[in-house]
């Protein structure tokens, strides 16, 4: 009979699969896919805000509205990425497709503060309306405020299903909880907490605790099984190191007894940053729009909500391993930019709180709750 430990997240040895389905040559992954949902939901809930006339975005310009939306998202991400943490891929060109690594996004890199820039600028865009030819008339113009508003209701839940992607795919590893070989018997057993993660990532990720002589040397004879093991099924020769630790991470269910004792327990902090910046950051702001509001006011609110989510959750996530100086004057870079949301945040709340009211007052929208819109 297992223990209730046995049960829970502590016994738990992450080993999924990056990859939802392979097609040959093609593969859908779990991070490509949680984009897509992201859009889908994004799409459905402008359509229902639409089609209630809570916002001055036609129905049928949902779809319209949904391509600038998903540009936004997709190439401010992937520059903000660029530019924060590996300038690199502007200049790094290869003979394969896609020839420049600012567009491989199929091996990740995106930054979140990056897609929210880019969504800023679709807002913009969507709030220049469309010309409709057969009337001459633009439809949809609105306020870039109102736009904005609409986006952040959106937004917390194409970030959760990316946060649940970064967890699939083993990356932004969290704090350490427990050092590798903490929960074998010892002489005084320590065991690990029931609620951290094991990662075979964290070999090839820059962040690997320094194993003792006896751990090494395990380590080093597990590579070396591995590498014979991928030369007798390939014909090939050896692998080199890093070869056999890419495979090894690859193939970690399959080397798992040797495997686990061998990684440290770590905060599962993606699952964290899932719940925190998507799911309570939904929450404040779709509670804030259920009455009419000043424009403005529920992308103020998100944004000063997802900075104070952001700059807790990376409390517990390790900052990334390239920069020399890892946490200048004690924040990651990622929580720097989270205070400068909440600053931003809390100015654009400031000003709509206090804009003067015109001869038809300040603009008011939402509502989502009350069954006949205004």
């Amino acid at each position: 009979m297992p223990t209730p430990a046995a049960l829970t997240l502590a016994a738990y040895f992450h080993d999924l699969d990056p990859v939802l389905i392979h097609l040959g040559p093609l593969a859908i992954r779990w991070y490509g896919l949680s984009y897509v949902l992201g859009f889908v939901v994004g799409y459905l809930l402008l359509s229902f805000l639409a089609r209630r006339t809570l916002i001055a975005l036609p129905p049928h310009r949902v779809a319209d509205a949904m391509i600038w939306l998903i540009a936004g998202t997709i190439i401010g991400g992937r520059i903000g990425y660029a530019l924060v943490y590996d300038q690199a891929l502007f200049i790094t060109f290869r003979s394969a497709p896609p020839f420049w690594d600012l567009l491989a996004l199929h091996k990740g890199g995106m930054a979140s503060h990056g897609g929210m820039i880019g969504l800023a600028l679709a807002a913009w865009r969507i709030s220049r309306g469309w010309f409709d030819p057969s009337t001459g008339l633009v439809e949809g113009r609105c306020s870039w405020r109102e736009v904005a508003d609409a986006l952040s209701l959106v937004a917390p839940f194409g970030i959760f299903f990316g946060r649940i992607a970064n967890f699939i795919n083993g990356e932004l590893l969290g704090a350490i909880v427990a050092a590798p070989g903490q929960s074998a018997p010892q002489p005084v057993p320590q065991p690990v907490p029931w609620w951290s993660v094991r990662f075979p990532q964290e070999l090839v990720s820059g962040h690997a605790p320094k194993l003792d002589p006896v751990q090494a040397a395990a380590l080093d004879a597990l590579l070396v099984d591995v590498s014979r093991a991928q030369a007798t099924l390939t014909g090939g020769p050896g692998l080199t190191r890093f070869q056999a630790l890419d495979v090894l991470v690859a193939k970690a269910a399959q080397y798992r007894p040797q495997l686990e004792p061998l990684l440290s327990a770590r905060h599962p902090s993606q699952l964290y940053q899932a719940v925190g910046e998507g799911l309570f950051v939904a929450a404040v702001v779709w509670t804030i729009a259920a009455r009419r509001v000043r424009a403005g006011l529920v992308a103020g609110a998100w944004i000063t909500t997802y900075g104070v989510a952001r700059i807790v959750t990376e409390l517990y996530r390790l900052p990334d391993a390239q920069f020399v100086v890892q946490r200048p004057l004690g924040l990651s870079r990622g929580q720097w930019l989270s205070v400068l949301m909440v600053a931003i945040g809390l100015t654009i709340i400031t000003l709509v709180l206090r804009a003067k009211r015109t001869e038809h007052g300040p603009i008011t929208h939402l509502g989502w709750l009350k069954r006949t819109p205004a």
